[in-house]
């Protein structure tokens, strides 16, 4: 694979509205595939979803390669007295999986919430059929904890 250039930036509206331009839905993380369907750009999605986004427990960051945005990564429900957070990764399209960005993504984001929040856990779930995202959880050192509703729990600890 070889040396992965990716960078992990803030998001921005403007960085948020690049990412969707190119955004597909992704059926491996729909449980219900009733409830999966094409995804469609609009300014108003990408105002609305980068203003939800926007809480103190949460840092939302943009997956660049080069200069263009290729994924989002969150840290969210971060905890300062638990000292802990939950993971959350999605990538823009297929083009962009199966190449390592995602994995250095998450080890990135995973040393920042070690090094610059203190954090000494972080947790990660996917639901039951997204293999590839356990696959990747578990070759970065997270631990399976449990599946429950639908989903498979993971965690790993700061040594």
């Amino acid at each position: 694979m070889g040396n992965i250039n990716i960078e992990l930036v803030p998001m921005t509206r403007e960085l948020c509205h690049g990412l969707f331009r190119e955004w597909e839905n992704d059926p491996d993380i729909y449980s219900d595939m009733s409830l999966f369907k094409p995804f469609i750009y609009t300014e108003e999605y990408a105002d609305k979803y980068f203003d939800s986004k926007q809480k103190p427990n949460r840092k939302m960051m943009v997956i660049m390669l080069e200069d263009k945005p290729i994924g989002e990564i969150q840290l969210k429900q971060i905890d300062y007295d638990k000292k802990e957070c939950t993971l959350s990764i999605h990538m823009q399209n297929d083009s962009y999986k199966g190449k390592g960005y995602g994995t250095t993504a998450e080890k990135l984001a995973v040393e920042y919430a070690f090094s610059e929040l203190g954090m000494t856990a972080v947790n990660a779930d996917t639901i039951i059929k997204n293999k590839r995202s356990q696959h990747i959880l578990e070759k970065m050192g997270f631990k399976f904890l449990k599946e429950e509703d639908g989903f498979r729990f993971f965690r790993i600890e700061k040594e």
